[in-house]
Parts: structure tokens; C-alpha cells; sequence
């Protein structure tokens, strides 16, 4: 029990520490007072761990020990923008983090306990194209510059480059699987992690909890008075309270965490399908000119790939479409060159 509550102790103490570096770190902008406020709640919970220590006859340390992890994040937060490292801060349970991930302040703010997480729930499939695309991508244009090379290398040979077409889209598409899979799993663990303590903490004094999402609401351009009753509306709804602490406090959104598995199973499909276009001719037996026709398909694919990267850029078209073309050449040729040196 007392270990328990002695690394609750630590923890609050941590993140105001933390809180008054990334105060310094924003100085002279409307992030300072957020931070010095929220360390402030920080210190006033850690008085509350403290307080059930005292009851139990024990003491807390007289000085804050600051561990490895808590010194390296300081070190980060001094050498970079906090923007870049979001999870990390998360994970030291700093608070107010949606300031960084929405056009504060001027971010539009709901009106009602009901509109919380309403505007969450409509999610088109952009995130599944987007991924499609550039999945396919990426297998076209390293399988189509590996082809190459080997072509550059063993013109003369076409069955070795089938070989090594072959090994490069499982090796490719395995890699890309697995990498995926790891990305996502450990994103959705460090979520149900965070999500943990602040249903913990929402339990235990939900008057702070309250007061710190008052604190963000307040910095992102609501009146401080009306933050307060928003806030404490909102803290009598547990299931909602707790969505928005995730969304607000932590910077978190569990729709854009999907499933590892899945995830994996989309990076390995997308992935080969692009890979297998350049394979295409010289898997063809009757095809006399297998290079020549993987080049015209890998073109035609680059072409109307760089084309639908446009619907998330919003950029040009067809000045995406020319541009994607000439990268996926550029690494064409210079893979050819470098494989027809090393054959000669």
C-alpha cells in the first residue's frame, strides 16, 4: 500500500517538475500560464498522496529524487519543441497536451456536455486510403528500383530478376507488416495505459480532474467562470469525462488507433500489391521485353499514384502526378546505373 501511494506521490511531483520546464520552454506565450497552473493542480494532488502517507504513519522522501527518465525528458524538452515529443510527455502524465495537437486557440470548442465526442464519431475512410496509397507506393517504387538494379546488373538473366523480385516483395511486405504491427500495438498500449490513470484518477478526486480540464478549456479561449461549469458538468458524466481527459489532457484519440493485426494485414497487402507491378512482365514467359514493359507499368502506376496523393495534399494533380513520376525514375535509373557498374 505505501509503495502504491508513495509512486502516486512521486509521479505528481514528477510532472510538476516537468511542468515548469515546458513553462520556461514556452515563455512569453499563453502555454506558460497553462503549465504553471497545471503544475500547480500537480502539486496539490501530490498533497493529497501525501497526506494518505502521513496517515499511514510513513514519510515521504525530503527531496524530490529526479530519476534517468524524468532527466532525459527534461534534456528533450530543452532541445526540441514539446510538439514532437507528445507521447513521451503523455507518458510522464503531463496534461494539456491537445494545445499542440489543434489550431489553439482558436479551435472551436463544444457548446454542450452532449456535443463531446460527437464531433469525434464521424470518421470517413481517409485513413484507410491514405494508408492503401502510400502502402502501394512504397512496394512500387523500392521493388521497381531493386528490378532495376538487377536488370542493370544480369540484363541477359531475366529468372534472376524474378528471384530477387520476389525475395524483395516478401522481404518488403514482411518488414513493412511487422514494423506496422509493433508501431501500432505499442501506440495502443501506451493509450489503455494512460487511459488507466486518468479512469484511476478521475475516481479518486475528480474535484482536480475537473478543475484541470476548466484550466485547458480556459486556455483555448473560453471565459474562465464558464470553464468551471462546463468542466463540472461535464466530470458528472464518467464516460464522457473521461473521453474528453483523454482527448484534452493527453492529446490522445482512440478512433485513430486501430487494430495491430489489421494494420499488419493492410501494410503486407497494399505493400506487395505494389511490388508485384514491376514483377508483372518478367513473370510472363511469352513477354520478349519484360524490362522494358516493367518500366512502362511502373511509370503509368507512379503517374497515377502521384495523382491521388493530391486528394491529401491538395495540391495540383497532375504536378503530383509528373512529380511521383520523376522521383520513382530518378531511383530507377540510378539503381540501374549503380547494378550495371557492379555487373561489369
Amino acid at each position: 500500500m505505501f509503495n502504491e501511494l508513495l509512486e502516486s506521490w512521486l509521479a505528481e511531483k514528477r510532472s510538476a517538475y516537468l511542468y515548469e520546464i515546458l513553462a520556461v520552454k514556452e515563455q512569453g506565450t499563453y502555454r506558460e500560464a497553462l503549465f504553471r497552473r497545471l503544475g500547480q493542480e500537480a502539486e496539490n494532488q501530490a498533497v493529497i498522496w501525501e497526506q494518505k502517507i502521513s496517515a499511514l504513519g510513513r514519510k515521504i522522501p525530503e527531496s524530490l529524487p529526479i530519476d534517468v527518465r524524468t532527466r532525459i525528458v527534461t534534456a528533450l524538452i530543452r532541445a526540441l519543441s514539446p510538439k514532437s515529443i507528445l507521447v513521451v510527455l503523455a507518458a510522464m502524465k503531463i496534461r494539456g497536451l491537445s494545445i499542440y495537437t489543434s489550431s489553439l486557440p482558436t479551435h472551436p470548442l463544444p457548446t454542450s456536455v452532449e456535443q463531446i465526442g460527437k464531433r469525434h464519431q464521424k470518421r470517413g475512410s481517409g485513413g484507410n486510403l491514405r494508408a492503401a496509397i502510400f502502402g502501394i507506393n512504397d512496394g512500387l517504387v523500392s521493388n521497381a528500383a531493386l528490378i532495376c538494379g538487377i536488370s542493370g546488373a544480369t540484363s541477359s538473366e531475366p529468372h534472376m530478376v524474378v528471384y530477387a523480385g520476389v525475395a524483395g516483395l516478401l522481404a518488403g511486405a514482411f518488414s513493412m507488416a511487422a514494423g506496422e504491427y509493433v508501431s501500432v500495438l505499442s501506440q495502443r498500449e501506451m493509450f489503455e495505459y494512460q487511459i488507466g490513470l486518468e479512469a484511476e484518477e478521475l475516481k479518486l478526486y475528480p474535484e482536480e480532474e475537473a478543475m484541470e480540464l476548466a484550466l485547458i478549456f480556459h486556455a483555448r479561449g473560453m471565459e474562465q467562470d464558464e470553464a468551471k461549469k462546463f468542466a463540472d458538468r461535464l466530470i458528472q458524466d464518467p464516460v464522457r469525462a473521461l473521453d474528453t481527459l483523454a482527448r484534452e489532457e493527453l492529446g490522445l484519440d482512440p478512433n485513430e488507433l486501430g487494430s495491430a493485426p489489421q494494420a499488419a494485414l493492410f501494410s503486407f497487402l497494399f505493400f506487395s500489391v505494389g511490388a508485384l507491378v514491376p514483377l508483372v512482365p518478367f513473370l510472363m514467359k511469352s513477354n520478349n521485353s519484360p524490362f522494358e514493359w516493367a518500366i512502362g507499368l511502373t511509370g503509368a502506376a507512379l503517374f497515377i499514384i502521384g495523382a491521388s496523393i493530391s486528394l491529401f495534399t491538395g495540391k495540383n494533380a497532375l504536378l503530383g502526378a509528373f512529380r511521383m513520376l520523376a522521383i520513382g525514375s530518378a531511383a530507377g535509373a540510378l539503381t540501374y546505373w549503380i547494378g550495371h557498374w557492379l555487373g561489369a
